[in-house]
């Protein structure tokens, strides 16, 4: 199933992202959580790639055992650096060959320490690449610019490329401001981005956690809601309740004002994104 086949037919999709473990036990106990997830219906799920290239062959069997052994919609995240055109071309062949469809195109951070191979320069040039092997394709969006990035203008053109180049759909890194996911999607309207434009959104269950990854990715937490955060830090229970409350909000009022759906980073979890999730079937009537 094309995942972009799913949106625009009158309701919110639903689907959860998940990363790939360094171990076999984690891996196991990843499916498992998986499993777990499954009772609640995604429309689909996805894999990370992480950029230590050893490790990628990892998502792409994560990827194909979620769809032949849990029978759902499996999405392959796909970074470039460190890869050859050749060795991209036999990824995404194997992808295929194990019945992947959908495919989300990815440049990969840049490293710091050391020189990398960059024959794809941008995920705009990877996505035109996977064109020639049927993938749906997704690309990322920034709603709070990407890191490289220095003004919306050239933030757009990148935009306006991915979708030209063949994405599908484009899904949001994570943001805690709505404001700032409408304002994009604005942005992107004006720009002529006419694909459907998926918010990301990742519950809140570690405030130290959550803090690194906000600085790494310079994602804003709003004042009144680190505040809460911190006021309860000390707290597992009491952080995972604000971070599912806030995050259930945030939910209801993107699908209420037309998100064409919620892609949920779980972190591998699956206790918040089902609270999430069963409550917004609830309250929302879907």
């Amino acid at each position: 199933m094309r995942v972009a086949d799913l949106y625009g037919h009158g309701r919110p999709i639903f689907s959860f992202e998940f990363f790939p473990p360094r171990t076999e036990k984690g891996a196991a106990s990843l499916l498992r959580t998986v499993g777990e997830l499954a009772r609640l219906s995604p429309d689909f799920v996805s894999v990370t790639c992480p950029l230590e290239k050893a490790r990628r062959p990892k998502t792409f069997e994560l990827v194909a055992s979620i769809k032949r052994d849990l029978g759902i919609e499996a999405m392959a995240h796909l970074v470039t650096v460190d890869y050859t055109r050749e060795e991209v071309r036999e990824v995404l062949r194997q992808l295929r060959a194990d019945g992947i469809e959908n495919l989300l195109a990815l440049r990969g951070d840049l490293p710091d320490d050391r020189e990398v191979v960059r024959e794809f320069r941008h995920g705009s040039d990877l996505a035109s690449f996977a064109r020639e092997f049927g993938f749906c394709i997704g690309g990322a969006a920034h709603p709070e610019l990407h890191p490289d990035s220095t003004d919306w203008e050239g933030e757009m053109r990148h935009a306006v490329g991915k979708v030209k180049a063949g994405c599908d759909f484009l899904i949001t890194q994570l943001f805690f401001d709505n404001a700032d996911y409408f304002a994009y999607v604005d942005r992107a309207r004006a720009a002529g981005v006419d694909v459907p434009i998926v918010a990301g959104i990742m519950p809140v269950t570690s405030v130290p956690g959550i803090q690194r990854m906000a600085k790494q990715n310079n994602n804003r937490i709003p004042e009144h809601y680190l505040h809460e955060l911190q006021a309860v830090e000390d707290d597992a229970e009491a952080v995972h309740a604000l971070g599912v409350r806030y995050s259930t909000a945030q939910c209801i009022e993107l699908v209420e004002r037309g998100a064409p759906g919620i892609h949920f980073y779980t972190l591998n979890r699956s206790s918040a994104t089902r609270e999430i999730l069963t409550t917004l079937r609830e309250q929302l009537d879907l």
